[in-house]
């Protein structure tokens, strides 16, 4: 029996379209989506004006030591949880862990809103970031399962994927709002911080998750192979046996490669608005107002790439060959692109931003189709999440601290420009291993959902 007709969700909406509970539940992941990406953007954004209020003087080697740790570190230590999150999702249900993670980010990032030292901030991140490394996994899969059909799949997790664009909006307009009225709002915790009211914005979404949570239905499939006991001992010692080890092993290569881009490059972006020569004599308020407007640009890019993923993923079959058309032109695209606009001004960058970030984010929206067909029922959730914490937030983030720390090696005295390059070292150096390991990538072994382990095509 396949997987389809063992879901009555899916199979009583073949041919009418979605219902309104199906609805309802994109609905939900989408604003998990959102807020996932405005957990994960917003420090990168508000790291600058954040450390200095806390006394962290800006141009000194502690300085970048703390904007790398604040990048990396949540991350990674999100990644560690994120093993025992795969577990969870597997041993006690997707919808679930779908709902804890959402409270769980939610209610920790007013814990960052009101901290007092770097090292409070920090604790708050990692809470926050350990929530968003559960909830994509947890959604994902639910989705995956909950719409079994291959190409209604694709369609629903590619474009609810693209709400992870809005995020970027999201982030982009709160911080704006933030900067310029900050004076007018109520005090966080006795100050008026613009990045304070951008981090408190994140407890959103726990208040209509609250509203529609007895609603929600748990994955049929998840639910059948408990009744058949497969899910008695998932555990990640069977993602290395030999039908899942090449599988485990090229999928979280791949998935590090991807994040590193992101969090070594992209989110490094906003750092060099300040530094840019048409940019750094202008008041603080209208450097701050700027990185908002390049940050823009980004989230318009990210859109774009979701958006150009949803549409292409039913049509490209090989998914090397898909992965490909984002990753090489990224490989040319982006380190140029930053290296020319750290010298050409602000206009520039704003270019680099929507095409650099159209073309690695669109691989994130691939990674979360790709993936659920990968691995089985049993191992789904735990599959997911070692390629995406171990792979993603683990070994990828850490371009996050590495970037920073290349800057001081760069010989060069212009700011902009030292940093332009030590993105652009990232880029070629994450995105040319990736571009490599495409060759040895594997091909799902069919257009559904597998049950079992099958095996799939690596050549």
């Amino acid at each position: 029996m396949c997987a389809a007709d063992r879901n009555p969700v899916a199979a009583s909406t073949r041919a009418t379209g979605l219902s309104s509970l199906d609805w309802l539940i994109c609905a939900v992941v989408a604003l998990g989506f959102l807020f996932d990406t405005f957990e994960i953007i917003v420090m990168p954004v508000t790291v600058r004006p954040a450390l200095i209020s806390l006394g962290v003087a800006p141009g000194t080697p502690v300085f970048s030591w703390w904007v790398g740790t604040l990048l990396y570190a949540p991350a990674g230590i999100a990644g560690l949880f994120g093993i025992a999150g795969g577990y969870l999702i597997d041993r006690y249900g997707r919808r679930r862990i779908v709902v804890f993670s959402l409270l769980l980010y939610g209610a920790s990032t007013l814990g960052g809103a009101a901290a007092t030292s770097p090292a409070g901030l920090l604790a708050a991140r990692c809470v926050t970031l350990i929530g968003v490394s559960l909830e994509f996994i947890a959604a994902i899969t639910w989705l995956a399962e909950l719409f079994p059909e291959p190409e209604r799949r694709e369609r629903v997790l590619g474009y609810s994927q693209i709400a992870s664009g809005v995020g970027n909006f999201a982030v982009t307009g709160t911080y704006y709002a933030a900067v310029t009225f900050a004076a007018q709002l109520p005090a966080l915790n006795g100050h008026h911080d613009a990045w304070r009211y951008t981090l408190a914005a994140g407890f959103i979404p726990s208040i209509p998750l609250l509203l529609v949570r007895p609603w929600l239905p748990e994955s049929p499939l998840w639910k059948l192979a408990r009744t058949q006991s497969e899910l008695r001992r998932p555990g990640p010692r069977l993602l290395l046996a030999p039908a899942l080890r090449h599988v485990t092993i090229v999928s979280t290569l791949l998935t590090a490669c991807v994040y590193a881009s992101a969090y070594g490059v992209l989110q490094q972006a906003p750092r060099l608005v300040p530094a840019l020569p048409d940019v750094r004599a202008l008041p603080s308020l209208r450097q701050e107002q700027l990185v908002s407007t390049v940050h823009f640009f980004g989230s318009l890019g990210e859109v774009a790439g979701r958006l150009l993923l949803a549409l292409l993923v039913v049509h490209v079959v090989s998914q090397r060959r898909l992965l490909r058309l984002f990753m090489i032109p990224a490989l040319i695209v982006v380190p140029i692109g930053f290296v020319y606009a750290s010298t050409a001004g602000v206009a520039a960058l704003k270019a680099a931003s929507f095409i650099g970030t159209l073309l690695v984010i669109a691989q994130f929206s691939f990674l979360g189709n790709y993936l659920p067909r990968l691995f089985p029922t049993a191992l789904r959730g735990m599959g997911e999440s070692l390629a995406v914490n171990i792979g993603g937030r683990v070994l990828g983030t850490s371009a996050a601290f590495m970037t920073p720390q290349l800057v001081g090696l760069v010989p060069d005295t212009d700011p902009a420009r030292q940093l332009a390059i030590a993105m652009a070292i990232t880029a070629v150096s994450v995105l040319g291993l990736g571009a490599v390991l495409t060759a040895w990538m594997p091909e799902p072994a069919s257009q559904r959902l597998p049950d079992t382990v099958e095996q799939p095509q690596t050549t």
